[in-house]
């Protein structure tokens, strides 16, 4: 059985430093028809768990910790018995929105998730946040960058516990080193493709952002 990318959107807020914005999440849930993790659990459970369409979820997987991309977790965790995973380097971040309520497991660099017959590795990609993570899946040809890449470059570094030459670092290393028809599948907005994106990193840096 092939493992396939399932894809929907949830609309809310993204909080930090004292400011509140409205936004759009993609969620994403890779596997097959019978077991597949989430990869973020911004807004709600519901549409989540339409996508999930009754499998096993093997993991709840956090691109990193701002509020819109794990607000739910502990409460799609409960509803599916899945464990929620984040690397520890974002556990402050993670703390703003959960306080004591810890991830179950932690993920690190290099690590390998299999679900669905398929593998994604985990790339730790820091810069937008110091613990944000891409997940590569190799066999499907497409990598899951949360708001470390995005269509027409960086993800934001403005806001406490982000560093753009770190994200640019994180770019130029980890993730335009993988093959160019690579799909980019990203936090927010549409995917686009390694290709398309890796001539324009002089850009980016001139450009500050």
């Amino acid at each position: 059985m092939t493992a396939r990318v399932d894809h929907a959107t949830s609309s809310g807020t993204f909080s930090l430093d004292g400011q509140t914005f409205d936004v759009e999440n993609n969620i994403w849930v890779v596997g097959d028809d019978s077991e597949c993790v989430v990869i973020d659990a911004p807004h709600a459970v519901e549409p989540i768990l339409e996508l999930v369409a009754g499998r096993r979820v093997v993991a709840i997987l956090a691109t990193h910790a701002h509020d819109d991309h794990v607000r739910v977790a502990p409460a799609l965790s409960e509803a599916t018995g899945a464990p929620v995973w984040l690397h520890p380097a974002d556990l402050p971040v993670w703390e703003l929105t959960h306080g004591e309520r810890r991830p179950d497991g932690q993920l690190s660099d290099g690590q390998r998730i299999t679900v669905g017959g398929t593998e994604l590795v985990v790339l730790h990609t820091p810069g937008h946040a110091p613990g944000a993570v891409c997940f590569h899946a190799p066999e499907l040809g497409v990598v899951f960058t949360g708001d470390t890449l995005f269509r027409g470059g960086p993800g934001a570094t403005g806001r406490s516990f982000s560093d753009f030459p770190t994200i640019v670092r994180s770019i130029e290393e980890r993730l335009l080193s993988l093959p160019e028809d690579t799909v980019v599948h990203t936090g927010h907005g549409d995917s686009t493709k390694i290709g398309d994106e890796s001539p324009h990193l002089g850009d980016w840096i001139t450009r500050g952002h």
